[in-house]
């Protein structure tokens, strides 16, 4: 009888903290596909580098247990160009396992200011760079993290 209740409390304590977890995450992210959460975090033709910590903050791009990201990089493009690196666009890299653009595309780098902050306290510093080939990994023919 202990060993059973022992073992139930387990589980109860396990499913626990998988529900707290899940919790952690904002709504829009717990049901995003890879393809999703890559576009929400990478993709923006509009995007600029002074608008780093506007779009971070909105889009809800942070580490484990709400940290900052130290850096993030916004593709200045459309999705279905992006889309298009994985389905005739790209070359194979066996080094890396990352498919890396024949095209060129400008990015926005966002750099945190400080290190170890948490959000809401997220500062980048943006930059823009122009003709670059990016690398994504492919996953059922969709950009993914």
């Amino acid at each position: 009888m202990r060993i059973m209740f022992a073992g139930l409390l387990l589980v109860l304590l396990f499913d626990t903290g998988l529900s707290k977890l899940a919790n952690l995450q904002p709504k829009q992210q717990q049901n995003e596909t890879p393809y999703e959460k890559f576009r929400r975090q990478h993709v923006d033709a509009k995007m600029s580098a002074e608008k780093c910590d506007t779009e971070i903050k909105n889009r809800q791009i942070y580490d484990v247990n709400s940290r900052c990201k130290f850096t993030n990089t916004f593709i200045l493009s459309d999705d279905k160009e992006v889309k298009a690196i994985c389905n005739g666009q790209g070359r194979y890299d066996r080094k890396s396992r990352m498919t890396k653009s024949v095209s060129k595309f400008s990015v926005v780098i966002c750099k945190l200011k400080k290190k170890r902050t948490r959000e809401p306290k997220c500062q980048y510093e943006g930059k823009r760079l122009t003709n670059r080939i990016i690398l994504v990994k492919c996953k059922g023919k969709l950009p993914v993290h």
